[in-house]
């Protein structure tokens, strides 16, 4: 039975309204939400001088907010109390409850930052700036301000995980009473919050406060489909009862028998878990098996063993069912057995076994932290708790290479992937990695230089492509070379955000630097069709530094290496750069060379611009490509255009798209030549006419390698089979020579009918 058979039977206007939440589901009446006396029940772990500040915060708060009200028509103070409320429940410090009461002040109320630090402190004031949007600041668009938002409160997290827990008892409690809001506001709220704020719940192991922020985001996104099925759940409640206490009641007796002391609680599956798993399985309520499970604390970690042992005398385990996460845990920090048994009536029931101190972790994560140290009073916000550590430090390390508010909360969003696979190091260390990461991101989940010069993985002992997707219990090996570097490719199968920043922040490292480099020497070569030399670098010439800072200026450029890398990219003429430099140098005085005048403008042909030519050898990176219409190789005329943004592109001197682009920036067009000694095979297209016959593919390959080319892409027709195929190779040569010498040995082939090159 699925969800369309039970909203027959509901009635549709009912369903659709979304409930209201009761009044007491956070633990505070509504009849006390006004005061601070509800607060201060909550306080008794901090001292009288911690509760004084605290009661100083609510007063500071409430002035603030006074004659603001919510939605529902009550005072806002009522919201910043319900949130402190949260907070103190965990056993924070004193100074993360003076935020969660002033966490809107800045936003709504106009409260600056230099005002809180005077009356309560630094610390208390950048908790409250970390949690403080950024909508005041003039966006571009809303998507741009959101993504900024998100990318300030995460970073504010990693330095103090204090931050999101008080980010999220905020969102929790909006969550719970947003049915006064308009609908399309509703909807957007929980969409942000089931795509945001509930995985980074998980993330952190606030396994609480993930389940019903997905469950009010569910009823809020969806109340037709989340009314059906809170139904059903209901109503399959009172079928199963008498399985679920047969269950009960046989489990204690067994425990009983063993003489283990135990504590044993039911729990039932969240609608929105049902949900889940009814879109990810294609099938009905009724096909859903563990709806309801059992959950078992026992004292100590060896126990958790030997009350497997006596579920598994008592009954049946379901094969492949069983998961263990106390010895390796999940990457959160959750620890816990599961196991699938068959009941007696032969139905499947999940059973959980974990001690006290898994079970604290299981529910609160990292909040356990505080809640659960009874060593200490509170914590400082540098204290490093293990749990989301890595996670969290991961985030600074993606913002230092990613400047861009919306990619940095794509990379973060990867992050956020629940289920993973756990590999091990030669060493026998245990790594997280999402499902479907590959060896590049076990490379870069080892240290970023490991992943910069990876070159070869293995898997097991077994040598693998690096694309290859990891498995659980996978032994992964990687192999690195000193001049490797990361392939634009990697970023089509990395799974990991930490791997993809990395990639990016390299290749777009390489580019500027290449650019650079490429804007040197194009500056150089029209500064001497002028007449003159490049201008010293030299930080103690002054006349040097004194024309750079003025063509930087004229130019717009913040600097010498911004003006280079823009020429490199074509976003500044090198000619037009040269010719003002030679202005501002015939001001002062300086005359050109006559000798580099004359080398200048005579070194090349009449036909081309007078800068001289720029060498290709194929090492050239980013900043200069073949471009892939003619696929020129050494031996032909070619000429280099400079795109806007692009860097150059080298086209044949006979190239019809080159010739277009040269009508229309006659200005962008530069000498290229082709260096003496090549570095590399530069690819090119063949079209090849074979007979169709046995090993007439086979005949044409060793022809290639014949002649020591190589086959890098085959193309065939998807015309049906007739006497001949027409066969589209892209194949790697040194030169117009070495071409000429393939085509030859393949027009000798039995099978070959037509041999030539591909031009546009």
């Amino acid at each position: 039975m699925g969800i369309r058979s039970f909203a027959a039977e509901l009635l549709l206007p009912a369903a659709l309204q979304p409930r209201p939440r009761p009044a007491a589901l956070d633990g505070t009446p509504r009849a006390e939400a006004a005061s601070f006396a509800a607060l201060a029940e909550r306080l008794g772990y901090l001292s009288k001088a911690e509760i004084k500040l605290i009661r100083e915060a609510y007063k500071f708060a409430d002035e603030a907010h006074l004659g603001q009200f919510r939605a529902s028509g009550e005072p806002y103070i009522t919201h910043p109390l319900a949130v402190a409320g949260m907070v103190a429940d965990w056993h924070l410090d004193a100074q993360a409850v003076m935020a969660a009461l002033m966490h809107d002040a800045m936003e709504d109320c106009g409260v600056t930052k230099p005002e809180l630090i005077e009356r309560f402190g630094a610390p208390t004031a950048e908790l409250v700036d970390g949690l403080t949007k950024l909508d005041k600041l003039q966006f571009s668009t809303r998507e741009e301000g959101q993504a900024e938002s998100f990318r300030k409160m995460l970073l504010a997290m990693a330095r103090d995980v204090r931050v999101i827990l008080v980010k999220l008892a905020d969102r929790l409690h909006n969550m719970r009473t947003m049915a006064a809001m308009q609908p399309d506001k509703r909807q957007r709220i929980a969409r942000e919050t089931l795509d945001i704020y509930a995985p980074i719940a998980h993330r952190l192991g606030l396994n609480q406060i993930y389940r019903e922020l997905q469950e009010l985001s569910f009823e809020h996104l969806y109340p037709w489909r989340h009314a059906a099925l809170a139904k059903a759940v209901k109503r399959s409640r009172g079928y199963r009862r008498d399985i679920v206490e047969r269950v009960q009641r046989e489990v204690e007796q067994a425990f009983s028998r063993s003489r283990m002391r135990v504590q044993i609680s039911g729990r039932e599956k969240t609608v929105f878990s049902i949900y889940r798993k009814m879109r990810e399985k294609h099938s009905g309520f009724a096909q859903v098996s563990d709806i309801f499970g059992f959950r078992i604390v026992v004292p100590a970690l060896s126990d958790c063993y030997l009350a497997l042992g006596v579920l598994h005398q008592l009954y049946k385990p379901v094969p492949g069912r069983f998961k263990d996460y106390v010895a390796i845990p999940k990457a959160n920090g959750y620890q816990s057995l599961h196991t699938t048994l068959v009941s007696p009536l032969g139905t499947a029931v999940e059973f959980q076994i974990r001690t006290e101190q898994m079970h604290a972790v299981a529910e609160s994560g990292i909040a356990a932290h505080w809640l659960y140290k009874n060593d200490r009073r509170g914590s400082k916000g540098d204290d490093s708790n293990p749990l989301g550590a890595m996670w969290m430090q991961s985030l600074l390390d993606i913002q230092g290479e990613t400047r861009d508010a919306a990619e940095f909360l794509e990379h973060v969003k990867i992050d956020l992937v629940p289920e993973a696979v756990y590999v091990f190091t030669p060493k026998s260390k245990i790594l997280a990695l999402p499902r479907g990461a590959t060896a590049v991101d076990f490379a870069y989940a080892i240290h970023s230089d490991v992943g910069d010069h990876c070159v070869a993985a293995k898997v097991n002992g077994e040598p693998v492509a690096l694309r290859t997707e990891l498995k659980s219990g996978d032994v992964v090996e990687v192999i690195t070379a000193p001049g490797a570097h990361p392939n634009p490719a990697w970023l089509n199968f990395v799974r990991t955000g930490r791997a993809r920043s990395k990639i990016r922040h390299f290749l777009k490292t390489m580019e500027l630097e290449e650019s650079r480099a490429l804007g040197e020497k194009l500056l150089a070569q029209a500064l001497r069709a002028e007449g003159h030399a490049l201008p010293s670098t030299d930080p103690t010439d002054t006349d040097a530094q004194t024309l750079w800072q003025q063509l930087t200026r004229w130019s717009g450029n913040r600097g010498r290496g911004e003006l280079l890398t823009d020429i490199g990219l074509g976003r500044k003429i090198a000619t037009i750069v040269a010719k003002r430099a030679a202005q501002l140098l015939a001001d002062k005085g300086v005359r050109p060379d006559a000798v580099t005048l004359t080398l200048g403008r005579y070194g090349a042909d009449d036909t081309t611009p007078a800068q001289g030519a720029v060498t290709i050898d194929g090492s050239e990176g980013a900043s200069i490509q073949l471009a892939s219409c003619c696929r020129p190789i050494p031996g032909d005329a070619i000429v280099g255009y400079l795109g806007r943004g692009e860097g150059l592109l080298v086209h044949t001197a006979d190239c019809h798209n080159g010739r277009r682009l040269k009508e229309r920036d006659p200005e962008r067009w530069m000498h290229v030549e082709w260096a003496e000694q090549p570095t590399r095979a530069f690819e090119t297209l063949v079209q090849v006419l074979v007979r169709n016959g046995k090993g007439a593919l086979a005949q044409v390959a060793s022809a290639v390698s014949a002649v020591e080319a190589d086959i890098t892409h085959i193309d065939m027709d998807n015309q049906p089979a007739t006497d001949a195929a027409e066969l589209r190779l892209t194949v790697a040569v040194r030169d117009r020579l070495h071409l000429a010498d393939l085509l030859r040995t393949l027009k000798r082939s039995p099978p070959v009918m037509r041999a030539q090159r591909v031009k546009p």
